[in-house]
């Protein structure tokens, strides 16, 4: 006899799993035209920071221009934005120089720059590249 309560014990918890019928959505007021979301108005462009260190005179704050021809041409160009990254190689270092627009537009001048090994990768003092690459 039990086997024969069992399904019937069942049928309350088979029941509650089934569809529950439609359900009532909230009914929303109409959007009036002063309650449209406005986008946030575009904030200035900070001016960047510049990345100074000695031995690095005539790299930072240089233009493009300028780079190409301490350097010679630049293995990459690459334009990000407003970014500008220029690579130079030589024999002993890779030098990435990072340009970026000053504040208030304008062209784009080098704040930041990168050097590595060239057979490694490994980071070397920005300065000696900056020195190496100037004598080829």
């Amino acid at each position: 006899m039990r086997f024969f309560l069992l399904p019937l014990l069942l049928v309350p918890l088979i029941a509650a799993c089934g569809e529950q019928g439609p359900v009532a959505s909230t009914p929303r007021a109409p959007v009036r035209p002063s309650q449209v979301p406005v986008a946030p108005r575009r904030q200035p462009v900070p001016a960047p920071v510049v990345h100074s260190a000695p031995g690095l005179e005539g790299v930072i704050g240089a233009r493009a221009a300028d780079l190409a021809r301490l350097f010679g041409p630049p293995r990459l160009d690459v334009q990000e934005g407003d970014a500008r990254k220029l690579q130079f190689v030589g024999p002993a270092c890779v030098l990435d120089v990072y340009l970026y627009p000053q504040a208030g537009g304008g062209e784009a001048h080098a704040t930041y720059v990168d050097a590595r090994r060239s057979t490694d990768a490994k980071d070397v003092d920005r300065a000696a590249c900056v020195a190496a690459l100037r004598r080829k």
